[in-house]
């Protein structure tokens, strides 16, 4: 799997969205938070505050020009506590946009079918699904011989500490940055995946043409923050 997988994958479904319904689709984003991969050849981490301000300046440029409702459309797991927690600071201060994350939901009759697809017991990073999804995107990136010459297996080495989260959890248990087994992959599951994001995405994109419920209440919410003594119960 090439560096950049889960952009290309997440680009692959945005654009595949925008063609069912006519949106804007922002250049390449590349300021993602990937400090848990530092240890792996390749890796670009940028600092916390940094990643933060160039998503923040984006948005705020982006409103600059015109664009009111903005969608995050995240690929990787590493932006899975980042992104809900930017969204929720744009409560901050006010704003004359809003921030939506896309966040899609595994439809029970696609689960169904990716059951039957998949054979590989443990997925995740560069596993099948991704590897099938790469498989779709960018085909001339892959090299499925080389699935094996790695483990994708999960250590597990805190899983004898209970109710804890620490920031090398995914290093205790994929010290690779790979999770299952690639040379299940396969490209008919590759264009499930992706098709069942960018068909979720449409919707989304056709309810925030019509719908200003998120512009509405935010800016309902920042006037009665201003003085919350007199914000009625």
């Amino acid at each position: 799997m090439p560096l950049g997988t889960d952009l290309i994958d997440v680009r692959e479904i945005a654009l595949r969205a925008a063609k069912k319904e006519y949106a804007l689709v922002f250049p390449e984003y590349y300021f993602s938070q990937i400090l848990e991969a530092k240890h792996q050849p390749g890796t670009i981490a940028y600092s916390p505050k940094l990643i933060w301000d160039i998503l923040q300046q984006t948005c705020d440029e982006i409103s600059r020009n015109g664009i009111k409702k903005i969608v995050l459309v995240n690929g990787h797991g590493g932006n899975n506590s980042f992104l809900p927690f930017f969204c929720l600071s744009q409560l901050e201060k006010q704003r004359d946009y809003c921030v939506i994350l896309f966040r899609p939901q595994m439809d029970p009759k696609v689960a169904e079918k990716i059951k039957k697809l998949k054979e590989s017991k443990n997925g995740g990073h560069a596993g099948e699904t991704e590897t099938s999804m790469m498989q779709v995107s960018r085909p001339d990136l892959v090299h499925k011989d080389r699935a094996k010459e790695q483990s994708g297996e999960n250590l597990g080495r805190l899983k004898h500490i209970p109710t804890n989260f620490t920031g090398i959890f995914w290093y205790a248990q994929f010290p690779n940055h790979y999770a299952g087994d690639a040379s299940y992959a396969k490209p008919e599951l590759g264009e499930l995946l992706i098709n069942s994001e960018a068909d979720q995405l449409v919707e989304l994109i056709k309810i925030l043409k019509k719908d200003d419920t998120i512009l509405n209440l935010q800016n309902r919410f920042y006037k009665e923050s201003q003085n919350p003594l007199k914000t009625k119960q």
